[in-house]
C-alpha cells in the first residue's frame, strides 16, 4: 500500500504493464494477465477505491483513484508503461492522462468501455441498454437494498450474449462480486456515470487500442465506429467469443495482444 492508501500488486520485470479493473470487480480480474505475463513485463494491478484491500482508505471516485494511481506510479518512478483499463478501469486512465499528462504513459489498452456511459439525446454510445440519467438515479438507489440479487446478474452480463459463458468463470465472478461492499460501490458507480471524457479521445495523446467483445452485452458496434472516427491512432481488436471481458473469456489471445505491445 502507498501513502495514499491505493493497495497495488506489483509482480514481474520488464515493461510496466498497469491493469486497472472495473466497477465491482478488483485486481485479481486480472490473475490470467499477471501470471500470463509476469516474465516479461512489471504488473501495476491496483485496487480500485471501494474495491478489494484499498475499501474506504481514499475518496470514492474516479478522479481520487487517478490521483493514487499517479502516484503510485511516480513512486515507483516508472515510465513508458502499457496502461489497460478495463470498463471503469479506463475511465480512470483517462482521468490520470487529463490531471497528469503522459509522462509516465506511452500506450493505452481500453477494455470495451465507452468515454461516457450514460446515454442522452445526442449521445447514443452509451450502455447500449439505453442507460440514461433518470434511470441511472433508480439504479443508484438500488444498488444497497437489492445488492444480493445483483452479482448474478453483474456476472452474467459481463460475458457474451449469445455463447453460454464457462460455468467457472461466471462463478468466479458471481463470488467475488458478492464479497463487494455496495455502500462503496454506489458512489464509485455515480462517480464513473457522471464521466464524459469524449473531448480527451479526440484529442488523445498517445496511441489508443480498444479491446472489444464483438458480443458484448454493454455496448454496440456502433461505439467501434465512434472511436474509429474521432481517436487519432486508433486500433480495434475484437474478440468474436467474447462479451464485456475479453480477457477473461479469451485469456490467451488476450495475453498475446497485450505481450505484442509490449514488445514494440
Amino acid at each position: 500500500m502507498n501513502e495514499v492508501g491505493l493497495h497495488i500488486r506489483d509482480e514481474g520485470t520488464g515493461r510496466p504493464l498497469v491493469l486497472i479493473h472495473g466497477w465491482s470487480c478488483p485486481g485479481h480480474f486480472f490473475q490470467r494477465q499477471i501470471e500470463a505475463l509476469h516474465p516479461y513485463a512489471r504488473c501495476i494491478v491496483p485496487d480500485l477505491p471501494g474495491h478489494g484491500k484499498t475499501g474506504d482508505c481514499l475518496p470514492l471516485t474516479i478522479e481520487a483513484a487517478a490521483v493514487a494511481l499517479h502516484a503510485a506510479l511516480a513512486e515507483r518512478n516508472l515510465t513508458d508503461a502499457v496502461v489497460c483499463g478495463w470498463s471503469m478501469g479506463a475511465l480512470v486512465a483517462y482521468a490520470m492522462i487529463e490531471r497528469f499528462g503522459t509522462e509516465r504513459v506511452s500506450l493505452v489498452v481500453a477494455i470495451d468501455m465507452t468515454p461516457k456511459v450514460l446515454n442522452t439525446a445526442e449521445w447514443r454510445n452509451g450502455t447500449r441498454n439505453g442507460l440514461d440519467a433518470e434511470q441511472n438515479q433508480h439504479f443508484l438507489d438500488a444498488i444497497v437494498p437489492d445488492w444480493p440479487k445483483l452479482p448474478a446478474m453483474i456476472a452474467t452480463r459481463l460475458f457474451a450474449d449469445d455463447l453460454p459463458a464457462k460455468p467457472e468463470l461466471w462463478e468466479f465472478a458471481r463470488t467475488e462480486i458478492v464479497k463487494a461492499d455496495p455502500v462503496l460501490l454506489r458512489p464509485m458507480w455515480a462517480s464513473l456515470t457522471g464521466q464524459d471524457f469524449r473531448e480527451l479521445l479526440h484529442n488523445f495523446p498517445v496511441p489508443f487500442h480498444l479491446a472489444a467483445g464483438r458480443r458484448s452485452q454493454l455496448y454496440a458496434s456502433a461505439l467501434h465506429r465512434w472511436h474509429a472516427e474521432n481517436v487519432p491512432d486508433f486500433q480495434l481488436h475484437l474478440f468474436d467469443r467474447s462479451g464485456h471481458a475479453p480477457h477473461m473469456e479469451e485469456a490467451a489471445r488476450f495475453n498475446e495482444m497485450l505481450l505484442n505491445l509490449l514488445e514494440r
